[in-house]
């Protein structure tokens, strides 16, 4: 066995490199739990509440103010999309409404119904999903409150005979049918598409369903309007009880007189300070176990308060680069991108294409156009028959609109022929990559879209 020496080159990520590359790709939420935990783990940290601290619309407010009232593009510009009392968009504040068990239990009062009858009418109601569909078992809940099932079923119908209609359903079809019955429609039909071919109608195979049921075409059509007239999901016009997941802008976008001014949304999370008492410590005649203990400690929180600035500084750049490549955007709003990869960026900024696929992981901007995760931003153009020009995915789903928009309902184009209808506008996709766009947008396939008549 022969035994030789040989040099490489290997690199190794210390354990401070990990966790700086870790704290750049938090979004602010992760980061506030981050720093709470450090707090605990380390006694050195001292935490500070960042209420305090502007928030972007007060921060927005103000600078405002310093333009002064003779400004009235920017009054103007601003009162109709950072409206704080009005138009609260940055945490999509909503009126909450009316809830849907409450409304229900509302319409029962003056009822001669027992207590106990109207405590499990109360849970029913309470049982029901965003869609307005009763979910439990009837048994389960006649062996909850000890009554028969014959019992129970007879509040479900209560419930069911309450507004909305539909409301209380088990399941889409019986929805429908409960609506049919409150309208005192009795067409034949009508009923029997709904209790036994909803799933070929949800396909549009209308054909099929006259085939089977031996009736024309014309007919099925004419059921398939009325039903399309029904309400499948009769509880969506009411405020839903599940925990709504709000999302917090890392950073926003405004735009003061001819330039965009981008703010950091920093109040999210505390800010770190060392406790003073600790800092004595190290000048005071403590033995040295104890001043390297506290002077790790130290060090380590330092360390973390130089990530989070660096992190800020590389968000702030990265999304200052992108307002900048994507300005149209800024300026008249989506189905205004333009074709932007990360390494577009990274060149810009002269830093790796893996720092700013970090730098925007999992972060949310604001803008006057809404709220949109910065990985939105960039997307890979799509070949055209000009050699110059690129167009965006958002670009090919706009022209896939407009295609459909202008078929034959009667007979509407496949994904084949969509795909040769893009060719003859200079952008070339595969059927497979047509299927793909379409889905996502949600429409239907060409059966889907069918009209008969």
């Amino acid at each position: 066995m022969e035994l030789k020496m040989e040099i490489s080159q290997s690199m190794a990520l210390s354990q401070k490199m990990i966790q700086s590359t870790e704290i750049l790709q938090m979004g602010s939420l992760e980061l506030e739990n981050y720093i709470k935990e450090l707090a605990v783990d380390n006694p050195v940290v001292d935490l500070e509440d960042n209420s305090e601290v502007p928030s972007p619309q007060e921060d927005l407010m103000r600078k405002l103010e310093w333009l002064g009232s003779s400004d009235e593009q920017n009054r103007v510009y601003y009162s109709q999309d950072y409206d704080l009392e009005e138009r609260d968009k940055w945490n999509f504040s909503v009126d909450e409404g009316e809830d849907l068990a409450d409304y229900l239990m509302s319409q029962l009062i003056g009822a001669q119904y027992s207590p106990k009858q109207m405590e499990v009418l109360n849970f029913m109601a309470l049982c029901l999903d965003s869609k307005g569909y009763f979910t439990e078992d009837l048994d389960d809940v006649a062996r909850r409150f000890d009554l028969a099932q014959t019992q129970v079923q007879e509040l479900l119908d209560v419930l069911q005979g309450l507004e909305p209609a539909g409301v209380g359903a088990r399941d889409l079809r019986e929805c429908l049918l409960l609506q049919l019955d409150r309208l005192k429609i009795e067409d034949i039909v009508v009923r029997t598409v709904v209790s036994e071919h909803l799933e070929l109608l949800g396909k549009n195979q209308l054909h099929v369903i006259a085939r089977k049921m031996k009736v024309s075409t014309d007919a099925i059509a004419f059921a398939a309007k009325v039903i399309k007239g029904l309400n499948p999901k009769p509880g969506n016009s009411f405020s839903s009880r599940e925990h709504l997941k709000y999302i917090t802008p890392d950073v926003t976008v405004v735009r003061l007189g001819g330039y965009y001014e981008i703010l950091l949304n920093e109040y999210m999370y505390p800010k770190i300070n060392i406790n003073g008492y600790y800092l004595k410590l190290l000048k005071g005649d403590a033995n040295k176990e104890t001043k390297n203990y506290v002077t790790e400690k130290v060090h380590q929180a330092e360390w973390i308060q130089n990530c989070i600035s660096q992190r800020n500084r590389t968000l702030l750049s990265v999304t200052k680069a992108i307002v900048d490549a994507q300005e149209q955007f800024f300026a008249n709003g989506p189905g205004h991108l333009r074709p932007m990869k990360l390494l577009d960026i990274a060149d810009k900024l002269e830093i790796h294409e893996s720092t700013v696929s970090r730098a925007v992981r999992d972060k949310y901007m604001q803008c006057s156009w809404g709220i949109y995760p910065l990985n939105y931003f960039f997307s890979k153009g799509i070949a055209t028959n000009n050699a110059v020009a690129a167009v965006t995915p958002e670009d090919v789903k706009r022209a896939i609109h407009e295609i459909i928009d202008g078929e034959s309902k009667k007979k509407p184009l496949s994904d084949r022929l969509i795909s040769e209808a893009l060719a003859a506008r200079g952008i070339n996709l595969s059927r497979r990559t047509v299927a793909k766009y379409r889905e996502e947008e949600g429409i239907k396939d060409a059966s889907g879209r069918k009209v008969f008549d």
